[in-house]
């Protein structure tokens, strides 16, 4: 029966209690895995990872950043904050609208973006076969695992492409591939990612020294947060001795370079086997009728679960399941292939863009 005055006091003192142990900024995580949690980060945090964002991408005032996500997602803001230390401008639009953020780049002499995969999709439609503009240098691109076909087909246009693993806990950036770090001979377009300096990473249970070894991804460093609004045993879980679990899967090689596989709740465990869904969403993305397409575990009495598609086609292509089907066998281990294939008008996303699987 606590009244209104009372509610305020409460709030006020944990709201002292909060800034006492460093905290600047509470912000919500996607909720693409479940309920959001409040994720309790510091000013050090924030600066941190963007003074360390600033050095792998040699990031300056001449910088005119486009900034065209949510500001209360940790991708958003992290431009804010990047900015304002660089003392670069910023281009701000209050929501991703793929002609408009075209328009920018053509004319507004706009320098470095940062996307999510739907996002970079939708922006090559919508300039058709105009290559990337010239005055563009650097596009960070998060949100997931990207398509080796998404990011094959924004190289041959020119994009800047720097695929980036990041997530709010960690105040945004972890581990970034600058564009000019890009190997000719890279054949996986998603590998090689860098952590950022005085940032550490390692793969739970493994060492760094073992290449090709896949696991959960660690992060450890000054832009690990604080913990999670008054949920010690959420925060427990996830920070040990300053190491932060991070729900995500990975390989890394022998240079302790990142390749991010897939989240821990998507993997589909199949008869023994892993599936990681990112995998065969690459596949089903290299076919032309294919819009976009989502792979979620449906459970299976005999193996636990199988793999089943949600594709969205292009405008004017007809569904084939069996065409699907083929093509996913001649080049996917057989246990891969998805075992229904669900055709949808659109695929549900987050705000910031990330697809929500769970809603699947």
């Amino acid at each position: 029966g606590a009244g209104p005055a009372s509610d305020a006091k409460g709030d006020e003192d944990r709201r002292a209690h909060l800034a006492s142990q460093g905290a600047a900024l509470i912000l919500r995580t996607s909720g693409t895995t479940g309920r959001p949690k409040g994720a309790v980060l510091s000013l050090q945090n924030l600066i941190a990872s963007a003074t360390a964002s600033q050095t792998l991408l040699e990031t300056s005032a001449d910088d005119r950043w486009l900034l065209c996500m949510p500001i209360f997602h940790i991708g958003g803001l992290s431009i804010l904050v990047r900015s304002v230390l660089d003392a670069s401008s910023v281009l701000v639009h209050p929501q991703f609208e793929a002609a408009r953020v075209a328009e920018a780049l053509s004319e507004e002499g706009v320098t470095c973006v940062s996307l999510v995969a739907t996002m970079l999709h939708r922006l090559i439609e919508t300039r058709g076969a105009e290559p990337a503009p010239a005055s563009l240098r650097l596009l960070l691109l998060g949100g997931g695992p990207a398509t080796q076909a998404l990011l094959a087909r924004a190289d041959a246009m020119g994009y800047p492409v720097a695929p980036t693993y990041g997530l709010t806990e960690a105040s945004s950036q972890v581990a970034t591939r600058p564009p000019n770090k890009a190997s000719p001979d890279l054949q996986d377009l998603a590998a090689g990612l860098e952590a950022l300096p005085g940032v550490e990473l390692r793969i739970a249970n493994g060492k760094k020294s073992e290449a090709g070894l896949e696991g959960e991804i660690e992060v450890r460093g000054p832009n690990v947060m604080l913990g999670y609004l008054d949920a010690p045993e959420a925060t427990a879980e996830v920070l040990r001795d300053g190491w932060l679990s991070t729900g995500d899967f990975g390989r890394m090689d022998a240079a302790g370079r990142l390749r991010v596989l897939d989240r821990r709740s998507d993997l589909i465990l199949s008869g023994g086997e892993n599936i990681y869904p990112a995998e065969i969403e690459s596949v089903l993305d290299e076919l032309a009728e294919v819009e976009e397409a989502a792979v979620v575990g449906r459970p299976d009495s005999e193996f636990g679960a199988r793999p089943i598609a949600y594709v969205v086609l292009r405008a004017g292509a007809s569904g084939d399941a069996a065409a699907l089907q083929r093509h996913c066998e001649a080049r996917l281990a057989r246990f891969k292939v998805p075992v229904e294939f669900l055709f949808r008008d659109a695929l549900p996303r987050t705000a910031s863009g990330k697809l929500m699987r769970r809603s699947l």
